[in-house]
């Protein structure tokens, strides 16, 4: 059983690796693009192709293998890595 300690480095953990491995990468340019006119809020319709959703997962895959490597590695780069990653998510709410 993980104490409350271990729990919220988990959580910051876990904040921080999603931002590395996928808000920071191609979701982010698809995201500042423009809104759909026609789309825009109806449900059912993709807004992401098969291609773009290959890439973002890849993309994924590979920055949380890199970042698992870092921690078994190199556990002082993952810990400033996780510290700059944790920047961007202050204002996140926990996991559940």
């Amino acid at each position: 059983m993980t104490t409350k300690s271990d729990q919220s480095d988990l959580i910051r953990e876990a904040k921080a690796i999603v931002v590395l491995a996928f808000r920071n990468g191609p979701i982010e340019d698809m995201h500042t693009g423009k809104t759909c006119a026609t789309c825009n809020g109806k449900v059912g319709y993709s807004r992401i192709s098969d291609d773009e959703m290959k890439l973002i997962m890849k993309n994924a895959v590979n920055r949380v293998y890199w970042l698992l490597r870092l921690k078994a590695d190199a556990p002082d780069t993952y810990a400033r890595q996780i510290a700059y990653g944790e920047r961007s998510t202050l204002n996140w709410d926990d996991p559940e």
